[in-house]
């Protein structure tokens, strides 16, 4: 790639270019009539669109030239809307920029690649509340237990290839790299969701009148109905039953049909890493500066000296230490004395141009990202205790929000198969499993929560009993209050600065004489 090209793209990006070459949407109107899919009525109306000119009567018309047929599109064609910026070269740096593939990578991994977990509605905590008795609470409990169970494997049965996870994953990859990520779903027969998967989303476009999606790959054309709108017509290919897409998309105040991603903010930094990195590329292939200068004074070297020579310094240095040459040279003259240097042209270090340059860039681009450094393998320097606040924040104000927005949108799947449960993602911890142990104890033993809870959270099932707060006894009562008030603490210090007064029962002799004699 040229120089110019990577430096068009911040051209592109800055002026919210719109065309691009590999845009399969730009295409001529005349080559659209032959992709596959398309239903006969739309292809028709594609013909009249296209041949459209000024006609008189009895099939007299106009013979002149009109150039604006040469702008009619596929984007025109499908009434499909215009990203506001080019997906492919926002994918593009997914994959060239090094700082921005892992803060995607970082972000993916702490919102959907730490997997989910079924927790009880409001709905249903109601209504173990009022379970009258032990028993019957129990029985709610384990039929809650098996519907976790149940959808979990329904879940992942809906994906031959990919895990439910995996999918997710692959979705939000795009909504982090474009902007924008689509979640197919397939019904059976019957209207049941049988299929869960991913579509790339620089291949996906949306309609104008917001009633459905369009793709094209490779000269085929596919139509996609909204999430649950199954009444909608299709209106451009032949497929009575279309998929349908959730859209999920990363907000944008410039534009209501899709999503900017954070890359766009640190574009001019991922072009100047990518011209930076091309220039000490460039510099170690074609520098063509030689490490070292031969200079012979006074004398000259005969053929077969500066044959063998030559042959050392190309090849014999090369993999091996201390290697010894020997040269035959010339005694020296009455006039004139020989002389032989060996002069290093490059002997230092060979550092790359722009360090600080783009280390500077990685920096806008972690910081585009809110993703900590810590986040994408770099720990040198950082501080333990500054990498976890890093950490907290890092899932306060990114991971966490996220998590809760994509809950909301794949809990509308969930709810068509049960109310009871409701989809979450599991999230980044913090707390080490000692420390939450400790926890775990310190709000059961006050009563805060009860053993069954715990055994939830852990993946075990409820027990009988277990929904009973832990009632202690007397003598661990008055320890829980000792400890909670931090009375046992202060016993202790008044136990440690006790004074050596006479008053006290057992004294302390002077140093030297022993201990004190009972």
């Amino acid at each position: 790639m040229e120089d110019n090209e990577a430096i068009a793209r911040i051209d592109n990006l800055d002026k919210l270019e719109k065309k691009s070459k590999v845009d399969p949407f730009i295409t001529d109107g005349e080559i659209v009539k032959s992709y596959e899919g398309l239903h006969q009525n739309f292809k028709r109306k594609i013909t009249r669109t296209v041949n459209k000119a000024f006609q008189g009567i009895e099939d007299t018309k106009s013979k002149q030239l009109f150039p604006e047929m040469d702008m009619v599109t596929a984007y025109g064609l499908f009434d499909v809307v215009l990203p506001p910026y080019n997906l492919d070269e926002l994918a593009y740096f997914y994959e060239n920029s090094y700082a921005n593939h892992a803060a995607i990578n970082a972000k993916v991994a702490n919102t959907v690649g730490l997997g989910y977990s079924f927790e009880m509605t409001d709905m249903t905590v109601a209504k173990l509340e009022e379970s009258e008795s032990e028993d019957q609470l129990m029985r709610a409990q384990r039929k809650i237990q098996r519907s976790k169970s149940q959808m979990t494997d329904w879940l992942e049965s809906l994906n031959d290839e990919d895990t439910f996870t995996h999918v997710l994953e692959k979705v939000y990859t795009d909504v982090e790299t474009v902007g924008n990520g689509y979640v197919e779903i397939g019904r059976k027969v019957n209207g049941d969701i049988g299929y869960i998967g991913h579509i790339p989303a620089t291949t996906i476009r949306v309609r104008r009148m917001r009633d459905g999606y369009i793709q094209i790959v490779n000269q085929k054309v596919v139509y996609f109905r909204n999430f649950q709108e199954k009444r909608t017509g299709n209106p451009v290919t032949s497929d009575n039953r279309p998929n349908e897409l959730i859209h999920i998309k990363k907000y944008s105040p410039k534009n209501s049909y899709y999503g900017v991603p954070d890359t766009v903010s640190a574009a001019t930094s991922m072009v100047g890493n990518e011209l930076a990195g091309k220039y000490n590329v460039d510099y170690f292939e074609n520098k063509a500066v030689p490490r070292y200068i031969a200079l012979v004074k006074g004398a000259k070297l005969s053929p077969e000296a500066e044959d063998k020579f030559f042959r050392f310094m190309q090849a014999g240095l090369r993999g091996q230490n201390h290697r010894t040459l020997y040269i035959p040279l010339p005694g020296d003259g009455p006039d004139n004395k020989v002389e032989f240097k060996l002069e290093p042209i490059e002997n230092g270090i060979q550092d790359g141009s722009f360090e600080k340059y783009r280390r500077s860039n990685r920096d806008d681009i972690l910081m585009a990202h809110q993703v900590p450094y810590s986040k994408v393998g770099g720990g040198a320097g950082v501080s333990i205790a500054s990498a976890l606040v890093a950490d907290r924040t890092f899932k306060e104000q990114v991971a966490r929000p996220a998590q809760r927005n994509l809950e909301k949108t794949m809990n509308k799947i969930v709810k068509e198969k049960t109310d009871m449960l409701a989809l979450k993602f599991n999230e980044l911890t913090l707390t080490d499993e000692q420390t939450q142990s400790q926890i775990d104890e310190r709000y059961l033993r006050m009563q805060v929560i009860v053993p069954n809870e715990v055994r939830e959270r852990l993946g075990y099932p409820v027990r009988p009993g277990g929904s009973d707060p832990i009632v202690l006894g007397a003598q661990a009562r008055a320890e829980q209050v000792a400890q909670s008030t931090g009375n046992r603490n202060r016993d202790q210090q008044r136990t440690d600065n006790a004074s050596d007064s006479p008053s006290t029962a057992t004294g302390r002799n002077a140093q030297g004489e022993g201990r004190v004699q009972q």
